[in-house]
């Protein structure tokens, strides 16, 4: 039986793909239209910007604020000293204090586009799960908390199972992390009547046992909801691109390369990327997602458009669509493309065509970039590049040089000076 819901969140986490599960969904529909339902999602601290992977739940955050109730944003300044075993084949570098702290700080700055922070009742709240998990005393902790959990029914979840029955090492440090996961749970439900926890389906046991631990320890009722884990028309995980990860930070990656990335979505993903990623109407996501041949293609200028506008600004987007017109209609050079710009010293003995498609970010290596030009993959001011051994001089940099990876992937060459 498929269940309606009253409340306005949960119908739009139905009606717009964001639901995997839910631990009871009629009991969480009556709390969200009883009153102001705080809910939480947590980051762990393990770089300095939020990649494309995260913004499906940010989005969740951001429809929870807009239907009245309230988002926390839980940065794992605790949790990230142990990282999450969740479905990963090894341990987690450990971070120090200071680089964690400085990842968090950077990491605000994404929040506030997508959310409205303050004191108000359905404001969001940024909190830091070091508050609470720094000061923990080891006996009480194992004592008041470790005893309810089963070594057993840890074991038993896909995430630590999957690790195991691979034979790959989970050490104590990362066993930990479920209990502590729980305790925030418990302690964001004490100190801030806390009572949704969500994030990925690969969270499930993670949310599962904060709310069994907030039942025996507090009495309360608690909820967890959790959204699919994203894979792209051709089975790839969502969030990468050929250059790596999306970052959502601008300093990290050009508003251009991340309205590009949207613009190069498959024919078969766009009318699920506009539901989840922008405010557009059901409807309308609908429609343009059934839109075929050329038409598709502005289906895909419009998700660009509006998931570029929530993370970089209406401004950003309307350059990077500006410039891929430039770059792809007319075969210019647009302002906005990503850039490098040398030092004249640099040149006075020639750099070598290879170095600059790897320092442009358009290979990661001087292998790969070698590879794509034997494969004809690589052009220079829209010529072939068939010459991997081509020098570049200061002359030949006295207007900007176009660089380009396939058709899609593009970086202008300067002069400082």
């Amino acid at each position: 039986m498929t269940y309606h819901p009253k409340s306005d969140f949960l119908h739009v986490m139905i009606s717009r793909g964001y639901m995997a599960d839910c631990t009871d969904l009629q009991g969480l529909d009556e709390a969200l239209i009883a009153g102001v339902v705080p809910a939480y999602i947590g980051y762990d601290a393990t770089a300095k910007s939020l990649h494309v992977g995260h913004l499906l739940n940010v989005m969740m955050l951001r429809w929870l604020q807009k239907t009245g109730h309230k988002p926390i944003t839980l940065m794992g300044g605790g949790t990230t000293k142990v990282g999450d075993p969740s479905f990963r084949a090894d341990e987690r570098p450990l971070l120090t204090a200071q680089a964690i702290d400085a990842n968090i700080d950077s990491m605000k700055q994404v929040f506030a586009k997508y959310l409205a922070y303050g004191d108000g009742a359905s404001d969001a709240l940024m909190l830091n799960n070091a508050e609470w998990l720094d000061g923990l005393n080891y006996l009480e902790f194992l004592r008041d908390i470790g005893r309810h959990f089963s070594v057993n029914r840890m074991l038993s979840f896909e995430s630590v199972k999957s690790r195991l029955d691979r034979e790959q090492s989970l050490s104590f440090l990362e066993f930990n992390y479920m209990i502590l996961q729980a305790y925030d749970f418990l302690e964001l439900n004490r100190r801030y009547g806390c009572l949704l926890q969500m994030g990925g389906s690969d969270q499930w046991g993670n949310i599962v046992n904060g709310i069994d631990l907030t039942r025996r320890v507090l009495d309360h009722e608690i909820y967890g909801l959790t959204s699919p884990l994203l894979t792209t028309a051709d089975g790839r995980k969502m969030g990468k691109s050929e250059g790596g990860a999306v970052w959502l930070n601008a300093d990290m990656l050009s508003p251009y390369e991340f309205w590009q990335f949207w613009r190069n979505t498959m024919d078969a993903d766009v009318g699920r990327f506009l539901k989840l990623y922008t405010e557009l109407p059901v409807e309308e996501c609908d429609r343009l997602g059934a839109l075929a041949g050329a038409e598709i293609n502005e289906a895909k200028i419009v998700l660009a458009n509006a998931v570029t506008t929530l993370c970089h600004g209406a401004g950003a987007a309307e350059a990077a669509e500006a410039t891929a017109r430039e770059v792809f209609e007319k075969g210019g050079v647009g302002e906005d493309l990503p850039t490098l710009a040398l030092d004249p010293a640099e040149l006075a003995d020639g750099i070598s065509v290879v170095q600059l498609i790897v320092r442009s970010g358009l290979a990661k290596t001087g292998k790969e970039a070698k590879r794509l030009i034997a494969d004809n993959g690589a052009r220079l001011n829209d010529a072939p590049l068939t010459d991997a051994g081509l020098l570049i001089s200061a002359g030949d940099l006295a207007e900007p040089l176009k660089l380009s990876a396939g058709k899609k992937r593009h970086a202008l060459v300067t002069l400082r000076g």
